[in-house]
């Protein structure tokens, strides 16, 4: 009887490629993959630290998966592990902690911890020529494959705690970036969606090769229908990427540009390295070059110092940005970084309130953007059926918008299909196949 495996996944999509990553590893040495919820053999916990929140959901998912299965090998891996490892080894049950390294190791070490009574603690920080780490490709659904290239952040923003938890920016070879991708498109998969932690570095380590020169060489792969780029920082758009943004439509109309504040005070105490007035130049540049684009972005209110004049011109300046989504987050006090310590302190009830008016304008601007799309017929890339609805199915469009339509007949899934769109709903498009 195969051995069983069960993974729990917390935080960002970089997590969740890793996560899956895993998982492939252990179902590669014969392992039965199973719900997290049920009796495992082995459980992975992959974490997050990003907010003190993140670190509490890390705590009580490996709590449970000790209670579920007390003889079970319980694995802790990511960012909190890497950054708080004594915590998760003062927790009973734990049998292997490895941090944002070494993962590639992880059933080896399930396998050697089964039956100690102390845990293995592989958490370890990088070396001077600390390599990117390769785990399996985490194929999104039938349609979409996430591809990571690049691993670490160097930035130092005040109040993120990345930089401890992922350590120096570490590219993958492009060549072996290149030849992954073009074994999805060969295996059927019509999007690739680049991912790291902060993407637009990639190469920056070693004199390597720059993103633009990457993408490049992507979109040159045969039968490749789309390549979307999963997050970018202001400064990350040179010159030669924005030339290569402009000049391929293969790659994918829509850019997720974390701002962070829309007030230049806070900006500055957050350690962010641009102002608005650059930012706004850089969202007008990008809708010159590729009319329609779709932008998102983060958005942090209640950053210590953020006045309510202050939040009130973030408001006014995302407002005019005209986002199609905001990924809105109160501010939450890392211990280790700047912003922890910083004067000026906002009360939770009063971030908690700014939350609110930013999630109300995100939705806002989301169906404003969406309301243009009305009466048009959009590519849309099926990526399953509608659970519940028979003939009905959903995926996304070039400029990341959700549709859901209706098509009786075959199966549809991983299709790049015309869809006109006839209404706008909550959180997406519903529309009618063209075929």
């Amino acid at each position: 009887m195969a051995r069983t495996v069960a993974c729990h996944v917390l935080g960002c999509k970089v997590n969740q490629h890793e996560a899956r990553g895993l998982q492939e590893l252990f179902r590669q040495a014969g392992y039965e993959v199973v719900d997290f919820a049920d009796p495992a053999d082995v459980y992975v916990v992959h974490t997050c630290t990003v907010t003190h929140l993140s670190n509490r959901k890390c705590r009580q998912a490996i709590r449970r998966a000790v209670r579920t299965n007390p003889q079970a090998v319980v694995a802790v891996t990511g960012c909190y592990a890497q950054v708080a490892p004594e915590e998760i080894e003062a927790i009973p049950g734990v049998g292997v902690i490895v941090g944002s390294t070494d993962r590639h190791r992880l059933v080896e070490l399930v396998e050697e911890a089964a039956g100690r009574q102390t845990p293995v603690n592989l958490v370890r920080e990088w070396g001077e020529e600390e390599a990117f780490e390769e785990l399996p490709v985490y194929r999104w659904s039938r349609a979409r494959a996430l591809v990571k290239v690049e691993e670490g952040c160097e930035e130092g923003c005040t109040y993120c705690i990345v930089p401890r938890a992922r350590g120096p920016v570490r590219s993958r070879r492009p060549e072996g970036v290149v030849a992954e991708v073009a074994r999805l498109v060969n295996s059927g998969y019509k999007e690739i969606i680049l991912t790291g932690v902060h993407l637009g570095a990639y190469g920056r380590d070693a004199g390597g090769m720059p993103l633009a020169a990457l993408l490049t060489s992507l979109v040159a792969v045969p039968g490749l229908c789309r390549l979307r780029l999963s997050s970018l920082e202001p400064t990350d758009f040179t010159a030669d990427l924005l030339q290569v943004l402009a000049a391929n439509e293969v790659i994918c109309p829509h850019w997720h540009i974390p701002l962070q504040s829309g007030a230049d005070p806070v900006l500055a105490r957050m350690g962010r390295r641009y102002a608005t007035t650059e930012f706004a130049g850089l969202v007008r540049e990008l809708r010159r070059l590729r009319p329609g684009a779709a932008i998102t972005t983060d958005i942090i209110v209640g950053f210590p110092g953020e006045t309510e004049d202050l939040f009130a011109a973030s408001l006014s300046f995302v407002a005019a940005m005209e986002f199609s989504r905001l990924h809105v987050f109160p501010f939450s006090p890392r211990p280790g970084t700047l912003a922890a310590d910083l004067p000026g302190q906002v009360p939770d009830e009063v971030k908690a309130a700014r939350s609110q008016r930013m999630r109300e304008l995100s939705a806002a601007l989301a169906r404003r953007y969406a309301e243009k799309y009305l009466g048009r017929t959009l590519e849309v890339l099926v990526e399953r059926g509608v659970p519940g609805r028979p003939g009905w199915w959903e995926g996304h469009t070039p400029n990341y918008l959700l549709v859901e339509f209706v098509a009786p007949g075959p199966d549809l899934g991983g299709d790049l299909v015309p869809v006109r769109i006839r209404q706008v709903g909550r959180d997406r498009l519903v529309g009618e196949a063209k075929l």
